[in-house]
């Protein structure tokens, strides 16, 4: 089960790296001329994808995805190996909860602002 907590956590991994580098590159993408960031179904699942994560912490729901690890780690023996190890420090932080519940509604706002200032468009110029 131990492999299969790693595949979750790199899972959840990704799923960070694309909420916030998506909105790192969409400012990017608009200082450099690239079209694929007003591409709606982008836009689209980068908006509903860091919604999800602010309404869950919002209302005090812990993240299916650590749910799942915590449950597939549940009774594994033996040293933290490598994956839960590193990839485990750039996840998980031993911070009060109202402080990630603040900062993901704030960065969902952030990324509803920038549907203003950057709209996407339907069909994104190629």
């Amino acid at each position: 089960m131990t492999a299969l907590a790693d595949v979750v956590l790199v899972l959840h991994a990704l799923v960070v790296l694309f909420i916030v580098g998506g909105f790192a590159a969409i400012w990017l993408g608009v200082a450099l001329g690239w079209a694929w960031v007003r591409e709606r179904r982008f836009r689209f699942t980068h908006l509903v994808a860091i919604g999800i994560v602010a309404l869950l912490a919002a209302l005090d729901i812990p993240c299916p995805l650590t749910v799942l690890e915590d449950r597939l780690r549940a009774g594994g023996v033996g040293p933290e190996g490598f994956v839960q190890h590193w990839v485990g420090r750039l996840l998980y932080y031993d911070l009060p909860m109202w402080f990630f519940t603040l900062a993901y509604v704030l960065f969902a706002l952030a990324v509803l602002l920038t549907w203003r200032y950057v709209p996407p468009r339907p069909h994104a110029r190629r």
